[in-house]
């Protein structure tokens, strides 16, 4: 039976969709009803002996994944670790232990957290009290960080985090692999409530969470699915860390273990690593961001490896030049599909038979008809197709609020439960959207949405910085650098400096900014404000000079 979550409780912890507008989805069947956990078992059931996981040497058949999943679901209630409700921060890279934690907690109907593996003690010990979560599962120690250390300091400043559970050694934590038990019947979940709490890009340097219910993230891998067709014979390669959105849901391991394809994890995005895994396993689809795209395009001239089996190739996160998308087909023999999409809802795809030219300068088409789109001006009224202006969205796998976000959502939402995604586009008479520029204050780092004000703030806190900006500096291997103008209270001060002072913050490394410019002054605005078009401009003549852009 499914355990109702009352109106009130939903109110206090995320914005649902408005009744009626649900109830028009679930008769229409754009929602299921089914929870993340029961599509796994109903996979398991349609196809249990054939293969839906690969790590390393190890594999897992659909019957095995669902029975662990089960286990794990079991111990981690018998524990104690998590309940229906809990949140539980979940910080692991590409590994079969974060697929089974993830469906483990489905079926409880515990939240988990989506960390990445890249995040520190700032990033995390903000997480863990936005969420009140009660449980962090971790690696041990990975590419020489520890994380039960850090775990360990976070524990220290959250007072809801009673326990940490430990995929490797877990000194004095739990170990998870000691917590598989034997199966027993769990209350299904109610679709309707939250399954997973996804990161926002966001342009605060507060971390936004955003709520994904079992009835809209399902309907996303599925409408994913139907833009990108995977079926039982596709093998879809997880490269990017699974926890983002693009990876897990578009339609990514979600959609693949949906529709009994077989997923296979990398653990890093090199060609040294995925393309030897592609050879092995017949990978036929996979997902990047551009940098990577990138080197694999220069890598594939000289690979000796069989990349034949690969069939689609999607590039999203950051817009891929026409250029660079032109020659996936000849080089990699692949199709291109670019996406363009949000953690928060929104998702397009160009499609598989759209003409060339449309697949390489456009970010594609809205993946469902029950998409709403507008592109509007500065004063939310509707602009002609082919103009720039504002992206607004909403939909059955958009979100109508972040999670305990009350404030600011009253600026990220139109009253009438739009989403103002920050982005720019052009809206071609075919449908599809051409993204030309941000509204949002971040820097798109190969993928990575970086809140300028995030590092401001941090950098504002050394004793010699007196003034601090931070602006996107446009670069052809990531698309955008991150550059900080500074005005210092004591001479001499170094870069290294600044960078040592944000590592020992506990700011993630892919947040540092790639460029220091010191200066005397900064340029302002008529009211005073400090004009980042301007430093913009500057950042973008350095990157020329140095030839980081063509």
């Amino acid at each position: 039976m499914n355990a109702p979550v009352s109106e009130a409780l939903r109110q206090r912890e995320f914005t649902p969709w408005p009744e009626e507008l649900a109830a028009r989805y679930r008769a229409e069947g754009v929602w299921s009803g089914l929870t993340l956990g029961r599509v796994l078992r109903d996979s398991a059931a349609r196809h249990g002996d054939r293969t839906a996981l690969i790590d390393g040497a190890r594999t897992w058949t659909y019957a095995e994944l669902d029975g662990e999943a089960d286990r794990l679901a079991a111990g981690l209630h018998k524990e104690g670790v998590a309940a229906a409700g809990d949140r539980v921060l979940v910080q692991m890279p590409n590994t079969a232990a974060f697929v089974l934690v993830c469906f483990a907690l489905f079926r409880i109907g515990a939240v988990p957290v989506l960390a990445q593996p890249a995040h520190r003690d700032h990033e995390i010990t903000q997480l863990s009290r936005q969420s009140s979560a009660v449980a962090m599962i971790i690696p041990g120690r990975r590419s020489g960080f520890d994380y039960r250390e850090m775990a360990e300091r976070v524990q220290g400043r959250c007072p809801s985090l009673r326990r940490i559970v430990v995929d490797g050694d877990p000194r004095r934590h739990s170990a998870l692999s000691a917590l598989f038990a034997d199966p027993v019947p769990l209350p299904e979940p109610d679709p309707g409530s939250i399954a997973v709490l996804q990161l926002s890009g966001g342009t605060t340097a507060v971390p936004k969470l955003i709520p994904r219910t079992h009835d809209d993230y399902l309907y996303n891998a599925r409408a994913s699915v139907r833009a990108c067709p995977l079926g039982t014979d596709d093998v879809y390669l997880c490269v990017l860390p699974a926890a983002h959105n693009f990876p897990l849901c578009a339609p990514g391991l979600l959609g693949a273990l949906d529709s009994g394809a077989t997923v296979v994890l990398a653990q890093g995005p090199s060609d040294g690593e995925v393309f030897p895994l592609i050879e092995r396993h017949r990978v036929t689809v996979t997902a990047v961001v551009p940098p990577i795209a990138l080197l694999w395009l220069e890598a594939a001239k000289d690979t000796r490896h069989d990349l034949r089996s690969l069939r689609v190739l999607q590039v999203g996160g950051a817009r891929l030049g026409p250029a660079a998308a032109a020659r996936v087909g000849p080089v990699l023999g692949c199709r291109l599909q670019q996406v363009f999409g949000m953690a928060e809802g929104l998702i397009c795809y160009t499609r598989l038979d759209d003409p060339d030219e449309l697949v390489r300068t456009t970010q594609g088409v809205p993946m469902s008809s029950a998409d709403e789109v507008a592109v509007v001006d500065d004063e939310d009224r509707a602009v002609p197709d082919g103009e720039p202006g504002h992206l607004l969205t909403r939909g059955p796998y958009t979100i109508r609020g972040y999670f305990r976000a009350d404030e600011h959502n009253q600026r990220a939402f139109t009253a009438e439960g739009f989403y103002r995604t920050g982005d720019i586009v052009r809206r071609l008479p075919s449908g599809h959207l051409v993204v030309v520029d941000r509204a949002k204050d971040l820097v798109n780092r190969g993928g990575d949405k970086v809140a300028a004000d995030e590092i401001e703030d941090m950098l504002g806190t050394h004793p010699g910085v007196h003034d601090v900006a931070v602006v996107a500096e446009p670069d052809d291997a990531l698309g955008e650098r991150i550059c900080a103008f500074v005005i210092t209270h004591e001479d001499g001060l170094k870069s290294r400096v600044l960078k040592k002072h944000l590592r020992e913050h506990g700011l993630a490394a892919y947040k540092t900014p790639d460029r220091f410019v010191f200066v005397d002054a900064m340029p302002l605005t008529s009211v005073g404000k400090i004009d980042k078009k301007v430093l913009r401009a500057r950042a973008a003549r350095l990157a020329a000079e140095e030839g980081r852009t063509s």
